[in-house]
């Protein structure tokens, strides 16, 4: 019998005696932040509660199979709720406009895995040993021993699997692959998964990727790879921009490359900037720290204001700087 958690059954207890819960996650939410968030909507909403599911930005359409129901929903005007659940996101701000939305609550509940969580929650589950948050919402969900149907099975193998690059990335540890295959054995539909999340991409991804191919540029002995992709590109490829996720994992798998950038222009002088090391001593968290953003060792991100062209200067030198220090 595992250890029960003193921090679990304190968030228990506060999801079972609201009766109005709002569940939210960050900016362009990825597989992890979805997953997460629906699996716990799904789980409350079973015990009568009543239950909103709020991103600043649209569900990726890779994703939206697992809301057959629609219930995730940008923010309107603040809403007042007993209590507020944030699955997978390192910052306040990261949320956006859901910050706002949700400011009339009596408890936050901050559940994460990113090392950089700023625990801004009146109760804060951070575990950077995690290899996603969807393992921290299936120990949730356990622990208050709340039935996990085959909809939410889904949501947390999708959460999962995403954030371990299928299973590939080096935070995957064995208790990975054991609520993996639990999540199997209670439903989730593994081929399904694998068809829309990673076997369905629409023409303009594949557009983008072009691009990407025919963009990119390598230096420092073909070590550092980078790539833009501007609003145009967007408009050109007739692609939204969460169809760019991903897309920075093509250059990373280059033989040599041993860091990738992505840099995003989101306004001419706004610039979201993803980052990938291969190397365990490469820490990209801790430069996307420096540039105002967070995230885990291999795979991190910021959001910075400035010129392009001195931005992405500034960025470059920092990944020269990591990468001498190892060498």
């Amino acid at each position: 019998m595992k250890k029960r958690l003193k921090i679990l059954d304190r968030i228990i207890h506060e999801l079972k005696t609201a009766k109005h819960i709002a569940i939210a996650g960050h900016m362009r939410p990825d597989g992890d932040c979805i997953g997460s968030q629906l699996a716990v909507a799904y789980a409350v909403k079973s015990l009568g509660k009543k239950v909103s599911v709020l991103n600043e930005d649209v569900m990726p359409k890779k994703l939206a199979f697992l809301d057959p129901g629609k219930i995730l929903k940008s923010p309107n005007k603040p809403v007042e709720y007993d209590s507020v659940v944030v699955t997978d996101c390192a910052s306040y701000e990261r949320m956006g406009s859901v910050g706002e939305a949700i400011s009339k609550r009596s408890t936050l509940i901050n559940i994460d895995h990113h090392a950089s969580n700023s625990r801004y929650g009146d109760i804060n589950w951070i575990d950077p040993s995690s290899a996603s948050s969807g393992e921290l919402i299936f120990k949730l969900i356990k622990q208050a021993n709340w039935k996990i149907t085959p909809s939410i099975a889904d949501c947390l193998f999708t959460a999962i699997s995403t954030d371990t690059g299928s299973f590939q990335y080096a935070t995957t540890r064995p208790s990975t692959y054991h609520i993996a295959a639990e999540l199997v054995e209670r439903g989730a539909n593994v081929g399904r998964i694998c068809e829309e999340v990673y076997q369905s991409h629409p023409l303009s991804r594949v557009k983008l990727l072009r691009h990407v191919y025919n963009s990119f540029k390598l230096i420092e002995k073909n070590q550092i790879a980078y790539f833009w992709i501007r609003k145009v590109d967007y408009k050109r490829a007739r692609a939204l921009p969460d169809e760019s996720e991903g897309l920075i994992d093509h250059i990373r798998d280059i033989e040599g490359v041993k860091v990738a950038c992505l840099f995003e222009e989101i306004e001419p002088e706004i610039t979201r900037i993803s980052f990938r090391s291969k190397l365990p001593e490469l820490d990209v968290s801790t430069i996307a720290v420096s540039f105002g953003g967070g995230g885990h060792q291999s795979a991190a991100g910021a959001r910075v204001t400035g010129k392009q062209q001195t931005l992405q200067r500034k960025v470059l030198y920092a990944l020269k700087e990591a990468l001498a220090k190892i060498q």
